[in-house]
């Protein structure tokens, strides 16, 4: 049985993961570890605890271990598209975290911990693509928070706390089971805020980015479809002073 070729299940050594820091270009230390095909944490990076970015996502990883409140300076943490069930309650104590997400995972209302709501300075959050069927309300206590994604869930409501956040700008809602009748009463405000993507293009695979794209340039389309005055017909050739027909224009004139 010969082993596995390319990255995907590598074991990942400390080595492994110091190769794999890269400076963004704001000057911060990231440490990218997606793709890579991880079904548990990698325990060794614990010892690269003072990176500002972690990047997780798109492997295989059902849990967060509680060590991850030692990432005290972490900013910025990535576990899309895993198969997180649940998230450690430690994930609190990350006071500097600027952007979380945990998008396309396996998380329910039961299992996101209460303790999110101790992330004081978090602007951005992706909880889409899970299986919430409610939001708790103590999100509301995230005053820095500017943008949330709960699309692709089982929710019926958005707690009042959350939409009157005040430093809220965006907000993606869609394909939640709202009821109908109540929809437009209940979650009015979602209307006048504006919708959030939180999935970057890079993140895409080539045909999902093609049908976005496509279906984004449809609803550019209808929006910049306005009727428009008909045009006079135009011959400017008949007015202008090097005309064939100045001479002779009762020959052109309909009859």
């Amino acid at each position: 049985k010969g082993k596995a070729k390319g990255p995907k299940g590598r074991k990942i050594t400390l080595k492994f993961a110091k190769n794999s820091i890269r400076i963004s270009f704001d000057g911060k230390r990231r440490l990218d570890l997606s793709k890579l095909g991880i079904t548990t944490f990698p325990n060794c990076i614990l010892k690269l605890a003072d990176v500002d970015e972690l990047d997780l996502s798109r492997n295989m990883l059902r849990s967060i271990p509680s060590s991850i409140q030692n990432f005290k300076k972490l900013r910025w943490l990535d576990l899309h598209s895993n198969q997180l069930e649940e998230l450690p309650k430690t994930i609190g104590r990350l006071q500097n975290l600027f952007y979380l997400n945990v998008c396309n995972n396996k998380l329910t209302a039961k299992n996101l911990p209460e303790e999110l709501n101790l992330l004081k300075n978090l602007h951005i959050l992706n909880l889409g693509l899970n299986c919430l069927d409610s939001i708790p309300s103590s999100l509301g206590a995230l005053t820095e928070l500017r943008e949330i994604g709960v699309f692709d869930n089982a929710l019926t409501s958005i707690p009042s706390s959350v939409q009157e956040l005040p430093k809220l700008t965006k907000l993606n809602a869609e394909r939640n089971p709202f009821p109908d009748s109540s929809e437009e009463e209940e979650n009015a405000d979602l209307k006048r805020i504006e919708t959030l993507y939180l999935v970057q293009d890079k993140d895409l695979c080539h045909s999902c980015l093609k049908m976005c794209q496509e279906e984004r340039d449809k609803m550019n389309n209808l929006k910049n479809m306005t009727p428009s005055p008909p045009k006079k017909p135009s011959f400017p050739l008949l007015l202008t002073p090097n005309s064939p027909a100045k001479d002779n224009q009762e020959e052109w004139r309909l009859r």
